[in-house]
């Protein structure tokens, strides 16, 4: 019996032994990777909200203000437009892109590996491979009052409509949408169209076969498969949208007035502009929080679909 018991108690510390060298030898490995991430994001997350409780111009003297600067991003009209204007430019990053993105996967879904659905996939992918700023330049020419745009649009006799498109208030917001939508486009149809790849194409022709329409496929098969993919993209549109900022900061400035500012804009400029460190700091980590807020739900939605 004590052969046994002695046995046993050797096992169990040779187990102890190896699981703690398995432990090691993981945190060898996630060390490197964790370094990188705590320096890059934690610390700067961690350094923010410090200095959200502040009231700092970056150089002088610090005063601790608790959370009077959350008090000013959450309660004064400009900070509240400016934060309407992200949810906004969700609905053009977001809607636009996706639903082109499914009409185009589905329309070539049997031409996929085709000549046809290869030069499709690369035109539209192109928006996706410009840098920003070039195309922020870009579409502030064409929508420009003496733009293509505005001279197609003189051309089929809609001559009255025609304005500057990017100084417009009414427009603005609206046309910067339309640059971030166009950009985003290619992303959301080449992730779409390399999930509706994966569907088994027995299920449409079992469809055909039981007399589906075009409408009963695509509501039926394509949408149900594609529900990942459309987290996905509804994930990184939505992301996109709220920290905006090369696109806007190129093609309007943020204005005319505050129509086209967003927060990722308005950081900078309190920042590096008004020197209000503290102010800019809490619009970042409320940014932070509306991004967290609002992508999580998402994913939540994906996973209960699998």
């Amino acid at each position: 019996m004590a052969l046994v018991d002695g046995h046993r108690s050797r096992q169990v510390r040779i187990s102890a032994s190896v699981g703690k060298r398995t432990v090691l030898v993981a945190w060898a490995f996630i060390a490197p990777a964790f370094a990188f991430y705590a320096t890059f994001v934690l610390v700067p997350i961690g350094m923010s909200l410090y200095y959200s409780l502040l009231r700092w111009d970056g150089i002088g003297k610090a005063q601790f203000k608790g959370l009077s600067n959350y008090l000013v991003v959450l309660s004064e009209s400009d900070f509240l437009q400016i934060l309407g204007n992200a949810f906004q430019l969700v609905v053009y990053f977001t809607i636009i892109p996706v639903a082109i993105g499914l009409g185009v996967a589905s329309a070539i879904r049997n031409h996929l590996g085709g000549r046809f659905g290869a030069t499709a996939r690369t035109v539209l992918f192109i928006p996706q491979v410009i840098p920003l700023v070039a195309a922020g330049i870009a579409w502030s020419w064409m929508l420009a009052s003496n733009g293509v745009v505005n001279q197609a649009l003189s051309l089929i006799g809609l001559g009255s409509i025609t304005r500057g498109w990017l100084g417009d208030f009414d427009f603005a917001l609206p046309a910067v949408g339309l640059i971030g939508a166009w950009v985003l486009l290619g992303l959301c149809t080449m992730l779409l169209v390399t999930g509706i790849a994966r569907i088994d194409p027995n299920l449409y022709e079992a469809a055909k076969i039981d007399g589906a329409t075009a409408w009963d496929e695509f509501r039926w098969i394509t949408l149900p498969g594609l529900r990942q993919e459309i987290g996905v993209c509804v994930t990184v549109t939505v992301i996109a949208a709220l920290a905006s900022f090369d696109i806007v900061y190129i093609a309007t400035g943020g204005g005319p007035g505050l129509q086209t500012t967003v927060p990722g804009l308005e950081i900078y400029r309190l920042a590096f502009a008004h020197r209000q460190v503290g102010l800019a700091s809490a619009l970042a980590v409320v940014l932070m929080l509306l991004v967290i807020v609002c992508v999580l739900p998402i994913q939540w939605l994906t996973r209960q679909s699998k």
